[in-house]
């Protein structure tokens, strides 16, 4: 490029880490704290799920501006708000299910809808959804009410598998985890020994980490009768907040590689 085109380069700053086996390991814990935490807030403490919702909807809302509004990427700030979409998605899909008797087939459909139509949008506005292209406002909107969606559709399929009513499937939550955790390891090796689109998988795996921390946290904390271990909701919560926190201050997870943005003459594209 030279002064004659009126030419320079910028780097948009990345705010979300790089994808790595630490990031997936520390996004299965944050799903199960999800599940936990979002049954300890509307069962144990039975404030019930549209309070619940409400509650956590705040939350994240709360999260996601301080994300916005960070210069650059801080890992506890990250991990927060993906707790706080996390335990939003375990009570949304809990109500739907639930509260408003759509069962699981039908809370999962419609929030599969939502997800798809949240995909759709992003990439019809921005011409991308790939991790490495949260570099606006904008764009970081996109991605989190994405990630808020696939928490929720996450927590739904959980429950759809692992649950007996509301037209379950009714495995089990071993059973459950079993099967999430076999689909985690198809999607990790189409990533190594295959072509398919990263951002594909990227978000496949994301979706199913989701109903694999879901039925990890319904087999510590649902009764003995119902296949889990009874454990107390509010301990095993601040257990896997401890993990969490402890996993993300050795990590030392960087930034997702900066994604290049050449401008040239007013007008911005990506390099």
């Amino acid at each position: 490029m030279t002064n004659n085109t009126r030419s320079f380069a910028v780097q948009a700053v990345s705010k979300v880490p790089e994808v790595t086996l630490g990031f997936w390991l520390i996004k299965i814990a944050a799903t199960t704290l999800g599940e936990t935490g979002g049954d300890w807030v509307t069962m144990s403490l039975r404030l019930g799920y549209l309070i619940g919702t409400a509650i956590f909807a705040v939350i994240f809302i709360g999260f996601v501006f301080a994300q916005i509004r960070a210069d650059r990427f801080q890992p506890f700030l990250y991990w927060a708000t993906i707790v706080a979409t996390t335990t939003l998605g375990t009570t949304i899909a809990d109500f739907a299910d639930r509260s408003l008797g759509l069962g699981y087939p039908g809370g999962v459909t419609i929030v599969l809808g939502l997800l798809i139509a949240s995909l759709a949008i992003w990439y019809w506005v921005e011409g991308t959804v790939s991790v490495r292209s949260i570099t606006t406002s904008r764009v970081e909107w996109f991605y989190w009410c994405t990630i808020m969606f696939s928490q929720t559709l996450g927590t739904a399929l959980g429950d759809s598998v692992a649950g007996a009513d509301r037209g379950g499937l009714g495995l089990g939550y071993e059973y459950g985890a079993v099967i999430f955790g076999m689909a985690l390891i198809v999607v990790a090796a189409l990533y190594f020994w295959t072509k398919i689109s990263r951002t594909l998988l990227f978000w496949a795996a994301f979706i199913l980490t989701r109903p694999l921390g879901a039925t990890l946290g319904d087999l510590l904390d649902k009764p003995v009768a119902q296949g889990g271990l009874h454990l107390s909701r509010f301990y095993a919560s601040l257990i896997l907040l401890g993990l969490i926190t402890v996993s993300v201050a050795l990590s030392r997870q960087r930034a997702e590689r900066k994604g290049a943005r050449v401008k040239i003459d007013g007008i911005e594209t990506e390099n």
